[in-house]
């Protein structure tokens, strides 16, 4: 099942002309616009933070713990970046398969595995504390709330671990539709319990400490009759605010839900795989198209888009001070102003596709590429 899975899924990419060099104008990237750049972009430091992520492990990002920065890659290393200056400060071999991670907790590092594993690694050493089999690849980046570590598997399971010996504590299962797209959203937490998106546009909440469910709530449900057009993962991150959580699934719906009963409260016909990001009573995203969005979130009105970076590849956007920044697949570094759209500045920080949305902490925006190279940005004036 889960090689036809891969098939099925080599096929949509190659219609999405992820194979097909031969592309149609209409399948082209949009050209660059030019515009008169109203903001100054900075260079703070540039560096390579290993071999990358092989394109093919969309849960190996960075991950920023204080003043570092740590980034793992597909040859099982994982390196520590001092986030000021750049400078490298440790660097572990774990000879492991990393698929996911890492993720910083204390003196603690978790990484996921190929193989089905959650790893824990000492953050001084990076020397192995345990490891927890599970049932299938990790692909989202495991958590720890409440004493617990969630981490879920492609296959649907979620998993409840200790984190002082890897045992488990529970599993919740959920079935995946026969096509998926590759990928997962990371479980969201919040006052005891977990949030998860599925990949059939389900929402489940559960309790951190036992895994139980507490309900359940379809955002988009699949229609069309080929599985191709049924998808409706749920695979980017979601957000909460106050009591309402927000989500978006691929070929679907944005949707605002109660987070006490998964009641929805807004519904809007837009969709996206790289999931939200959210600020006050903003919420931005990339729709299918590569149209950047944003929206209300207190009602789900649209208050600007923006199509002129249309099927150039782009990441999830991401809020820096007043500005949104999304990167596309050629390296090119996009700033909008998160009031209007307007387009204020273009950097190119690499020629290679990003692994994941930007990192932001602060005004500093941590950009690591397919190629492991890792570098900082900040707005100036």
């Amino acid at each position: 099942m889960r090689c036809l899975t891969l098939i099925m899924l080599a096929l949509v990419l190659a219609g999405c002309g992820v194979f097909n060099r031969d592309r149609s104008d209409a399948d082209r990237p949009a050209a660059l616009v030019d515009f008169d750049s109203s903001l100054q972009v900075e260079r703070l430091w540039s560096t390579s933070a290993g071999a990358g992520s092989n394109r093919s492990r969309p849960a190996l990002r960075p991950f920023v713990d204080g003043e570092e920065v740590w980034v793992g890659d597909h040859r099982g290393r994982i390196v520590s970046v001092n986030a000021a200056n750049g400078r490298i400060l440790q660097r572990f071999d774990t000879r492991l398969d990393l698929s996911a991670g890492p993720a910083v907790f204390d003196n603690l590092l978790l990484v996921g595995t190929f193989d089905g594993k959650l790893v824990a690694l000492d953050r001084a050493s990076g020397s192995e504390r345990w490891r927890a089999p599970l049932s299938s690849e990790v692909l989202s980046y495991p958590v720890l709330h409440d004493g617990v570590i969630v981490v879920r598997c492609i296959d649907g399971r979620t998993f409840g671990i200790d984190p002082a010996d890897g045992r488990r504590l529970w599993v919740h299962d959920r079935s995946v539709p026969l096509l998926t797209l590759r990928g997962n959203s990371d479980p969201l937490t919040r006052a005891g319990q977990v949030f998860i998106g599925y990949d059939n546009g389900t929402v489940a909440g559960l309790r951190v400490n036992d895994g139980s469910i507490l309900w359940e709530q379809r955002v988009s449900v699949p229609e069309g009759r080929t599985e191709l057009e049924r998808l409706a993962d749920i695979d980017g991150p979601m957000a909460i605010v106050g009591t309402d959580l927000y989500v978006v699934t691929y070929r679907g719906r944005m949707a605002s839900m109660a987070i006490e009963s998964g009641r929805i409260l807004w519904v809007k016909d837009v969709s996206s795989h790289s999931g939200i990001s959210l600020l006050r009573t903003q919420i931005a995203l990339v729709d299918r198209d590569d149209t950047v969005w944003m929206v209300d979130r207190r009602n789900g009105s649209t208050l600007w888009r923006e199509d002129r970076l249309a099927r150039r590849g782009l990441t999830r956007p991401v809020f820096v001070d007043d500005y949104l920044v999304t990167v596309d697949s050629e390296g090119f570094m996009h700033w909008l102003d998160a009031g209007t759209g307007d387009f204020v500045a273009r950097v190119r920080p690499t020629r290679n596709a990003p692994v994941s949305a930007p990192v932001v902490v602060g005004n500093v925006v941590y950009l690591l590429d397919e190629d492991g190279s890792l570098s900082a940005w900040r707005p100036r004036g």
